[in-house]
């Protein structure tokens, strides 16, 4: 890829991806092949550990970007997963200004951030060490996750923490947070997504959504979102062996 992750997402170029949570490199590598320009490589709902999550990379290489959802936004999971060679880590449960600028720093290297500086798959185990140092920061992106109503109160000042790169809504766990379990279209979600998107368009801040299909994120599209997740690993598999079993019986 000749530009970053980042920096296509930055020019607010629509970025086609899908969820990933199966711990086997070849369901990511399909996924790929297939044409999406991103993965979102779940390590925080996703039974992965480090060594499944770098053979997923590996195995998908230069076909798509791939982006980390952390299991918690700490320092160690953060280092770790960018030390693979992750084009990108998804922050979950960001729900303050405070929050979104400890991750930023936790994603960039002195002067502008505290990253450790270690030897790992992404400068090229130590081949690349002072190419990847020199870029790493203009290419990393850090995408934070709006998914509880604290962060739609706090939505003006996180989208005003300079470094991140975009405002991911999860759906799911904001309708929970609002009392509503499951109902994603329920007036009361909607409102708070509502928020989210008028403050981030202000902003100039580029906005994800995340649907279980193509129907539940294309009224995103519409609204100027760039930054799509459109389906699920498990559900692609299990979707298509129901539709054989139907036809067949």
């Amino acid at each position: 890829m000749d530009k970053s992750f980042r920096s296509r997402l930055r020019s607010g170029e629509k970025l086609l991806g899908t969820m990933v949570t199966l711990n086997t490199s070849a369901s990511a590598e399909i996924l790929a092949d297939a044409g999406f320009d991103w993965l979102f490589i779940d390590g925080e709902h996703g039974p992965y550990d480090t060594a499944d999550i770098q053979a997923i990379l590996q195995a998908v290489g230069q076909r798509a970007a791939c982006i980390v959802r952390v299991p918690s936004s700490d320092e160690m999971p953060i280092k770790r997963v960018l030390d693979l060679g992750a084009d990108g880590i998804i922050a979950p449960q960001v729900n303050s200004a405070k929050h979104a600028s400890r991750i930023v720093e936790y994603s960039r290297y002195a002067p502008e951030g505290s990253r450790g500086v270690g030897l790992g798959r992404a400068h090229g185990y130590g081949m690349h060490f002072n190419e990847y140092l020199e870029t790493a920061n203009d290419r990393v992106a850090v995408i934070v996750q709006a998914e509880h109503t604290e962060a739609v109160e706090n939505i003006e000042s996180i989208v005003e923490v300079e470094g991140i790169d975009a405002v991911l809504i999860g759906p799911y766990d904001l309708a929970a947070s609002l009392g509503r379990m499951g109902q994603v279209d329920h007036p009361d979600v909607l409102q708070a997504i509502d928020r989210v998107t008028d403050v981030c368009l202000k902003a100039g801040v580029r906005l994800g959504y995340f649907g279980v299909n193509s129907d539940a994120v294309r009224p995103y599209i519409d609204r100027g979102y760039t930054l799509i997740v459109a389906g699920v690993d498990t559900l692609f598999l299990g979707g298509g062996a129901k539709r054989v079993l139907s036809d067949l019986r």
